[in-house]
């Protein structure tokens, strides 16, 4: 009874003060920094922040239609298991991939896109249909998908490989954020409390899972920091940035980023090679930054034989789709948001 009662005492305790925190605090300043503007001159060390218009603040508010942070928290376990749901069985007999796109900051749309973009092209073009799943921090979002989390990114990846040939099978994660010069990866949906996720995170969950074929890609301000941690004798690891470098097209004016565009829309649009796809989008990258006068963020690959022989096989058993166009996503506005944008 006694540790019944100090259990109660910690709940209600925790849930006023979550409470409290949502009515008083206004959205503060991210700890990750936001992704450099092309027109600022900034310094080396530091991501340049970015001024959103007032028709993007509207955009990205917690929507007035929407359940309240609590409820969205609370209904994570059905968004996940509806997700899952849709998953179907493998196809016999070929090498299968599942893909998870992870859009980590719902202030941006260009995440979302992103990740929509790439969901869609895998199941148009390469055959995947079935064999996705997306997670996504955005207003829009909000009763539709799951968020992007690091508890449903765990919880996704062991779903596909109750599903998946863990031997044979490749997984294909992409994740979409802003990453900082400590190499922690933005997770932000305010004003829920959701965690930052660093190399070691992924890392770890990852190897529970004992997936052995992994294309494992990051579109983030220092993603190069997550590639010693990730590689593997069976993994490929394709970030937007060296370890040290900021990478470019974020924002709330960007519909996708400059490595999102030159990778997946340029790239895989025109290949069926992972590798062929990161050659075409490390030229395209370092083309626009010298027209642009900007640092370059320089795309880091680093692959195996091992993992170059599952994707031959994946692209053999595989029925090629046509180029997929790039398309920002669609922004539901309420009547709300339309009165105060005029």
């Amino acid at each position: 009874m006694k540790s019944g009662r100090i259990f109660a005492v910690f709940a209600i305790t925790f849930l006023l003060g979550f409470v409290c925190a949502y009515l008083v605090v206004a959205p503060s300043e991210k700890s990750v920094p936001t992704v450099a503007q092309k027109d600022v001159a900034q310094p080396d060390d530091a991501l340049p922040q970015h001024e959103p218009h007032d028709e993007d603040s509207a955009d990205n508010a917690w929507p007035n239609d929407a359940d309240s942070p609590e409820q969205v928290l609370y209904a994570q376990t059905q968004r996940m298991q509806e997700a899952i749901d849709k998953l179907t069985p493998r196809v016999p007999d070929r090498v299968n991939m599942y893909v998870i796109a992870f859009a980590g900051v719902g202030e941006e749309n260009v995440f979302r896109n992103e990740a929509e973009f790439v969901v869609r092209q895998f199941e148009q073009r390469f055959d995947a249909v079935g064999h996705t799943m997306l997670l996504v921090n955005n207003p829009q979002t909000l009763q539709t998908q799951p968020l992007a989390s690091l508890t449903n990114l765990e919880t996704a990846i062991d779903a596909i490989a109750e599903r998946m040939d863990v031997d044979t099978d490749v997984l294909l994660l992409f994740m979409t954020s802003h990453g900082s010069p400590d190499h922690l990866l933005s997770v932000s949906m305010d004003p829920l409390p959701l965690d930052q996720i660093a190399p070691d995170d992924l890392s770890d969950v990852l190897q529970e899972s004992h997936i052995r074929n992994k294309v494992l890609i990051i579109s983030a301000c220092y993603s190069g920091g997550f590639v010693k941690p990730l590689q593997g004798d069976t993994t490929m690891v394709i970030t937007a940035a060296r370890e040290d470098r900021s990478s470019f097209g974020c924002g709330t004016d960007s519909d996708i980023t400059d490595f999102g565009r030159a990778f997946f829309v340029e790239g895989l649009n025109h290949s069926d090679s992972f590798t062929s796809a990161f050659d075409v989008a490390k030229s395209l990258v370092d083309a626009w930054e010298v027209r642009d006068h900007e640092k370059h963020s320089y795309p880091q690959i680093s692959s195996t034989p091992q993992i170059e022989s599952a994707l031959k096989k994946w692209r053999q058993g595989i029925h090629l789709g046509p180029p997929v166009p790039f398309a920002p996503a669609r922004v539901k506005r309420s009547t709300d948001d339309l009165t105060a944008l005029r």
